[in-house]
């Protein structure tokens, strides 16, 4: 199995222990930071049971503390196909990266007036990150910045303000501070810091993975760097992703208005 599968796809054999370890959270900050992202995104969940022969499709509709609601597929048969079985296999997409856990317990509860599932937490959530992230290009006209608290060789540290061109789950596009600074592909940067406008600051490590020129419409030429998140908390990511949504609906609601 490949990582590209789709969420359709019988997705037991990516359970199993090897390879794909290295992408499993199990924290509950992690897990509920993963969880509450696929709410905010109203992400199409695929549930397969009884050893992947029944699906149904759902969404979130509730991420508690300790349980979770979700909607009743449209199949009214294998919705209560699902309510006998104790294990759900999950899969999902959250910023075109594949999301699954397993759900245990399956119970039927009403939910806001209509029929719905409730059941734990999941103990442990697999993101198989890939390199493909989405890339939202930022808004010119609320530009973000980030501070990028750069050591010097005389001892001091520079905290140098980057302007940033795109974001994504997997990092940033920024400007690139001048040749005279120390800025080196594979070069780590703890405890940068990104505001993100109505939704909050992100406090994270960031590493230069690329430094490339640019000419600008005036013929300038400038620097630009492609940095990469390095072990993002799950609270820092969630704050990213739900900025990536937000920026995505407001330019879908100017659009749909201009239309």
């Amino acid at each position: 199995m490949t990582l590209e599968t789709t969420p359709s796809t019988n997705p037991l054999t990516a359970f199993e222990p090897g390879e794909y370890s290295q992408f499993m959270l199990r924290t509950p900050i992690e897990i509920n930071g993963v969880l509450r992202s696929l709410y905010d995104h109203v992400s199409q969940i695929t549930v397969f049971f009884n050893e992947g022969q029944d699906m149904l499709l759902t969404t979130l509709a509730l991420v508690a503390a300790d349980h979770l609601i979700l909607d009743f597929g449209p199949n009214e048969e294998m919705n209560r196909k699902a309510l006998l079985v104790g294990k759900h296999f999950c899969v999902t997409m959250l910023d075109k990266v594949r999301v699954q856990f397993i759900l245990r317990g399956l119970s039927q509860v009403e939910f806001d007036g209509r029929p719905a599932f409730r059941c734990a937490l999941p103990d442990e959530v697999l993101r198989l990150q890939r390199r493909e992230y989405y890339r939202l290009m930022t808004p010119v006209m609320r530009p973000l910045k980030c501070t990028v608290p750069i050591p010097l060789p005389d001892g001091n540290v520079k905290l140098y303000e980057a302007h940033v061109f795109d974001i994504s789950g997997g990092g940033l596009g920024i400007a690139a501070p001048p040749e005279d600074i120390p800025f080196a592909s594979g070069m780590q940067f703890p405890n940068c810091r990104i505001e993100l406008p109505e939704v909050g600051f992100v406090t994270c490590t960031l590493e230069v993975r690329s430094i490339f020129a640019v000419t600008l419409k005036s013929g300038a030429h400038v620097r630009h760097a492609g940095c990469e998140f390095v072990n993002i908390p799950g609270p820092m990511l969630t704050l990213v992703h739900r900025y990536i949504i937000k920026v995505e609906r407001e330019r879908k609601a100017r659009q749909t208005g201009m239309g």
